[in-house]
């Protein structure tokens, strides 16, 4: 199986830390690190030493004339994301850009057109669909094993402070534009994209969690036509955090944490149907009761083996071999990323926050 030639823009915690732990890891099978980008030289001298015989830039620039680069992986900061990946595009490279995918769903859009034009391939890297608590929570939603799904809630939540670039507006940062695109993402597929998808709420907040001017306080509610509600909570201030995805049906109710997931449900026909009675309840001896019986139900529990960091992220890349070697869609798709920054925008023009740095 013959590497491809990556080049990656940007070495911080997600460049160096995620994308570079797979790419030192046995489960890289498909990549070779030829080229490394960074403004500080620290970083750059690291990347000579982690990765023997890759070529390292102070500028991104420096790979346009470089023929042998199959795909270059856009790790910068969030705001630089469309400017460098439409950069990146008009110049025939093959793209992966970090979340969030751009600002607005507009930039998304322009940078799905751009890459068609000049006959590229753009992802987006949204690892957590390639996730174990992702793949299995949705093969059992739509297993049909809890019933019709009427509300899937996802929390991302915790108590903690945070200060750096990640707490500024003017970086396209915050818990909506930094987080949210895993549990958002997750929730959309869960409910299979809807063509209508439409916000039913939002709240975006700034808390003394948060040093810089963005959200760390975010929830937001969305659904389509004849699907579940999705209720999305991100934030800092949860000192309980209990699950991260629940899912209630029809018949019963699903439940996980990013370690492990448990299920509880009633069988079609094992519970005995009641019809309504248009009078006050009695028990054995004439008292007034209350409506109370036994069901019959069933329990199941598993764990998941991986994390979006290790199992997703080699996932993705697989995808994505396949897709620049042998032109197989991707699982993911931009439009579908595009769907997540709408919904996303969508909450920041109904919750303002004040600018301050």
């Amino acid at each position: 199986m013959k590497k491809l030639n990556l080049a990656i823009i940007g070495q911080g915690r997600s460049g160096k830390d995620i994308h570079g732990t797979y790419y030192r890891s046995e489960a890289n099978k498909y990549y070779n690190v030829k080229y490394v980008v960074d403004e500080d030289a620290h970083r750059r001298a690291v990347s000579e030493e982690i990765y023997p015989g890759c070529k390292t830039f102070s500028d991104y620039r420096e790979l346009f004339n470089i023929d042998d680069i199959d795909v270059v992986v856009n790790a910068t900061y969030s705001n630089l994301h469309c400017e460098i990946t439409l950069d990146l595009l008009k110049h025939g490279k093959n793209v992966l850009v970090e979340k969030p995918f751009a600002r607005t769903k507009y930039e998304c859009e322009n940078m799905i057109k751009t890459a068609k034009e000049n006959g590229v391939h753009l992802a987006v890297f949204q690892q957590a669909f390639y996730a174990p608590i992702y793949l299995k929570t949705k093969e059992i939603l739509d297993s049909g094993i809890i019933g019709k799904v009427k509300q899937i809630s996802l929390r991302y939540n915790g108590f903690s402070r945070r200060w750096d670039w990640q707490t500024l507006q003017k970086r396209v940062a915050g818990n909506a534009y930094n987080t949210g695109p895993h549990p958002i993402g997750m929730g959309l597929g869960f409910i299979d994209f809807p063509e209508d998808l439409k916000v039913v709420y939002s709240k975006l907040d700034n808390t003394p969690m948060c040093a810089g001017d963005s959200d760390d306080y975010a929830k937001i509610l969305f659904t389509g036509k004849d699907k579940a509600l999705v209720d999305i909570e991100i934030n800092n201030i949860d000192a309980f955090p209990s699950y991260t995805i629940k899912a209630q049906g029809t018949m019963g109710t699903y439940l996980c944490t990013q370690l492990d997931y448990k299920i509880k449900y009633c069988v079609e026909g094992e519970n005995v149907e009641r019809a309504p009675i248009d009078t006050f309840l009695y028990d054995e001896q004439l008292n007034p009761a209350y409506c109370g019986e036994k069901f019959i139900t069933h329990e199941e529990t598993g764990k998941f083996d991986g994390t979006p960091f290790d199992v997703g992220t080699a996932g993705l890349y697989e995808d994505m071999y396949y897709a620049l070697t042998e032109g197989r869609p991707m699982m993911i798709s931009p439009a579908n990323c595009a769907d997540v920054i709408q919904i996303i925008e969508c909450a920041h023009a109904e919750n303002p926050l004040p600018v301050k740095f």
